[in-house]
């Protein structure tokens, strides 16, 4: 049920709970919305980090309307399976893929917010050390639909990039290198070590 949909009775001047009163004035209603509002607008970033991360396609399109347009680069401009069809393919030789979204603005009007999120991206490719550290940041035209908060229309806007090294660090490194795809632990329900890396008896 979304929010303004609530019953009436349940944001009554007193709302009783664990046998305690709380005042909840009508001053607050809007407030609340405001932090539901922005609560699901992080989610839908976050679920396009892990997504691009995974190569979870369902995962990265959950955080798109399906008319959006995803303005990548010069001659990258499309809609979000338009995307993912020229970048899946850029992936098969990258071993490993960070995406960090951090300090960002929401600015949110009513059924529409403008975005700005900075992000990190981290990319190793199998069989080389060398790793780019990429920065920038995502414009985002995200607008609600439905009660669902999604990427209308999204800018990336590459900044930098830094070539390093990478390297594993010994002893902490047991469980390796994760999987771009939905085998990776962090999909297992409930969580639980993997088989092969459990202790057993000699």
């Amino acid at each position: 049920m979304a929010f303004g949909e609530w019953p009436n009775h349940y944001w009554s001047n007193e709302h009783h709970q664990d046998g305690k009163t709380m005042a909840i004035s009508a001053d607050m209603i809007p407030e609340l919305q405001n932090l539901i509002d922005r609560d699901k607008i992080n989610q839908c970033l976050l679920r396009y980090a892990r997504g691009v991360d995974r190569l979870d396609e369902e995962l990265i399109l959950s955080a798109f309307h399906a008319d959006a347009i995803d303005f990548h680069a010069k001659g990258r401009c499309g809609s979000a399976k338009e995307f993912l069809g020229w970048w899946v393919p850029t992936q098969v030789q990258r071993e490993v893929a960070q995406h960090y979204v951090t300090n960002g603005s929401i600015d949110v009007d009513g059924d529409m917010a403008h975005v700005e999120s900075y992000f990190l991206a981290l990319m190793k490719t199998k069989g080389q050390d060398a790793t780019f550290l990429t920065g920038g940041r995502y414009t985002d035209r995200m607008e609600k639909r439905g009660g669902e908060w999604k990427i209308a229309l999204r800018l990336v806007h590459i900044e930098w990039t830094v070539e390093c090294k990478a390297v594993q660090l010994t002893g902490f490194s047991a469980l390796g290198v994760g999987t771009r795809d939905r085998t990776d632990p962090s999909y297992v329900r409930p969580l639980e070590i993997p088989e092969s890396l459990r202790d057993r008896p000699e």
